[in-house]
């Protein structure tokens, strides 16, 4: 939540407004107060975009959505402007944590709550069903905890004016780590997809973990095609649960009413004691104030036509301040995205966002910094940089395999390929790099190319270097005779300037630069000779978090 600005209205329609909720894609959404002194939420769809008759087509679709489902578990539509400009809607605003918050201020829930919430979320979902729609995006974010039970809501401010099926740069609807894979694949959302989307989110609450862990969204996208959900150390119960509403194939989930039942519930979710501490996290101190005394607080009735319900003001005080760490103020515009359950509106073909190759297909990509999106590129700006982990967390699955070139000329001096391309391009020109195995140990080396023409040193860029066994290895470091898809040993992350401006390699030597970090505890690198074979190279950009890198170069060597 935000103060208003001076260029933003003071009333929207008969609603003055008070603060600003969010912006994205499609408009501004504002914390409003009705005439009587009700508090609302304001979306304007943006001015620039009010002549293109497909996104008016969708907000007057999604707004009688919103009107037609009347259920306790979404916002109520209060009020709508559809055929002149300004063209908003007004919904019930509900103040609360959304999950995604909860948990990320008091970490994994009880299976006794979880059990509660699964329950409530699924008899939301099954209320929303019966209107003949699906939320689309079912996901932590979008589950406020309210004082009377979770409200399901969808800001719809991240979808421009494509999002009735994929958006204009070709990503599905929903959110990795939470999209169904016949979504990801191009399929229907149907009501199948937003069991899988409960599924996963309940996945998150009761671990505190993304359901199919962290990365770049192709990543994401590809775990919950192929892999199965993360239920480590989750009650054998639920966690069957859990599986079987992240079911690959749609048709073996259980429907919301089946998933009420496996939660066996007895008790009210609000009287559960752990959901009631969760609820204090959502007031902030300043909103009384703001009810009774934001801007606009001497109500000035505007004219009737909506095309002039706007007005100015040339300059306002600031009456909102951020609240304190952990606090949020969530507003409910249910059903932004909702679409019609016999997919009108949606939209088939392969989706991008599931990092789609020529056939179709997912491809396999490596982790890489975070949970829906890429990994940072350092700032522009001299001394912005923050000094990078001590080492990466080898938490991931990585799906790199290098291949020696076919012609053996060139094999015997290291030229070959990986599957699959790096996550991202690094700074400035192309990055080199070369490796030699002898016996036991390797050397290698990386640069960017031409960096030392640069009339400054460049800011730091800190990579750590992964090398991977053909095969698995397990604690003795003897292989198993499976595909390795650890993200194997790796180095302390180095400045790949730092040899600037001399142009010279950064040398690394195997085994002695390398361990692997995992879950805590560092193992050392074990000699080539125990795995003959390709060994696969594997170049991160490092974040200042071990969980946080991406991949920018993949080589490789063969031993043996």
């Amino acid at each position: 939540m935000e103060a208003l600005r001076d260029t933003d209205p003071a009333y929207i329609g008969s609603h003055a407004l008070l603060a600003r909720l969010g912006a994205g894609g499609m408009g501004q959404v504002y914390l409003g107060r009705s005439p009587g002194g009700r508090l609302v939420a304001v979306k304007v769809v943006r001015e620039e975009i009010t002549g293109h008759p497909e996104a008016l087509a969708r907000f007057r679709r999604e707004a009688h959505t919103v009107r037609a489902v009347r259920s306790a578990y979404t916002a109520n539509l209060i009020d709508a402007s559809l055929e002149t400009a300004p063209f908003w809607l007004a919904t019930e605003y509900v103040a609360g944590p959304t999950l995604g918050n909860a948990i990320g201020v008091r970490g994994a829930l009880p299976v006794e709550t979880c059990r509660r919430l699964g329950a409530a979320l699924a008899e939301g979902l099954a209320s929303v069903h019966a209107y003949g729609v699906t939320h689309r995006d079912l996901k932590p974010q979008n589950v406020i905890l309210g004082a009377q039970g979770p409200q399901l809501i969808d800001f719809g401010i991240a979808r421009g004016i494509g999002a009735t099926a994929l958006t204009q740069d070709g990503q599905a609807p929903g959110t990795p780590g939470y999209t169904a894979p016949e979504v990801l694949l191009g399929g229907e959302a149907g009501a199948a997809a937003d069991v899988f989307a409960l599924g996963a989110t309940l996945a998150y609450a009761a671990t505190g973990r993304p359901p199919f862990g962290t990365g770049v969204p192709s990543t994401v996208g590809y775990r919950a095609v192929h892999e199965p959900v993360d239920v480590a150390g989750v009650e054998p119960g639920l966690a069957a649960l859990i599986e079987a509403c992240v079911a690959k194939d749609p048709a073996a989930r259980p429907d919301p009413p089946e998933v009420i039942r496996r939660c066996g519930v007895r008790d009210a979710l609000v009287d559960d004691p752990v959901y009631t501490a969760l609820l204090a996290l959502g007031e902030p101190v300043p909103l009384h104030e703001m009810r009774t005394q934001g801007p606009g607080y001497q109500y000035v009735p505007t004219q009737a036509s909506s095309a002039t319900a706007v007005t100015r003001r040339g300059s306002r005080t600031a009456v909102w301040a951020a609240a304190g760490a952990g606090v949020l103020v969530a507003l409910s515009l249910a059903a932004w995205k909702l679409l019609p359950l016999d997919g009108d509106g949606g939209g088939g073909g392969p989706a991008r966002g599931a990092d789609t190759g020529a056939t179709g297909s997912p491809a396999q990509r490596p982790a890489g910094s975070d949970a829906g999106g890429g990994a940072a590129t350092p700032s522009a700006s001299k001394g912005a940089v923050k000094p990078p982990a001590e080492y990466i967390e080898g938490n991931q699955i990585s799906h790199y395999f290098w291949k020696p070139s076919a012609d053996p000329a060139l094999a015997s001096h290291g030229v070959g390929q990986c599957n699959i391309s790096a996550d991202q391009k690094p700074p400035g020109a192309d990055m080199q790099t070369s490796a030699k195995a002898t016996g036991d140990s390797a050397t290698i080396e990386m640069r960017i190319k031409y960096a030392e023409m640069s009339p400054t040193k460049p800011e730091p860029y800190y990579v750590s270097v992964a090398v991977r066994a053909p095969h698995d290895l397990g604690v003795s470091g003897k292989p198993f005779k499976v595909d390795n898809k650890a993200v194997g040993f790796t180095s302390k992350p180095v400045d790949i300037y730092g040899n600037w401006p001399s142009g010279e390699f950064l040398s690394l030597k195997y085994p002695d630069d390398f361990a692997e970090h995992l879950d805590g505890k560092t193992y050392p690198a074990v000699p080539l000779t125990n795995d003959p074979g390709d060994w696969t190279l594997v170049f991160y950009h490092v974040e200042d978090d071990p969980k946080k890198y991406a991949s920018i170069n993949c080589s490789g060597f063969r031993v043996g």
